[in-house]
């Protein structure tokens, strides 16, 4: 299968573009593992019960997944060193939304993982509900932008 790293969609192994967004798609990673994560939150709406999601992140990765907002459940993978997030339209991660500023923030790759960055947003950067200016981000940690509410998982090694 090859994943789309703007949407998440999986797509035949021999396409070439995504069949949901159409963005050209990353045939395959040297090392690509699956990642079990539990959601304590995610059903909460039936019950409280916890939710396990695998999701193929490649190794030495991060991902973020879209939790709650406009576009739930849509996958970024991080592959750039650095990552541009806002409601601009040449934003790397594009979110469509008032909440959210032009050039919200920056996710940066450094020898020790990644790294969020406000970049002077309006309503403010949150990593596990704590507004930050500049925070190093963990595997399970959920980031807000906006009304946007996206889990980070890290890949091995990550």
């Amino acid at each position: 299968m090859a994943f789309c790293t703007n949407c998440g969609h999986r797509n035949p192994p021999d396409a070439n573009f995504c069949a949901s967004c159409g963005a050209a798609l990353v045939t395959a990673w040297a090392d690509t593992t699956t990642v079990t994560i539990r959601l304590e939150d995610a059903l909460a709406d039936q019950g409280g019960e916890e939710a396990a999601l695998e999701l193929p992140v490649p190794s030495d990765t991060g991902v973020l997944v879209v939790r709650h907002g406009p576009s739930a459940g849509t996958r970024f993978v991080l592959v750039a060193p650095t990552t541009a997030v806002g409601r601009h339209p040449e934003s790397d991660i594009f979110l469509d939304d008032i909440t959210v500023s032009r050039r919200h923030a920056e996710i940066a790759r450094d020898e020790d993982g990644y790294r969020i960055r406000d970049l002077g947003s309006l309503n403010g950067t949150y990593v596990n509900h704590e507004r930050i200016e500049e925070a190093k981000l963990r595997s399970g940690d959920e980031v807000q932008i906006g009304k946007f509410k996206l889990l980070f998982v890290a890949g091995p090694e990550a």
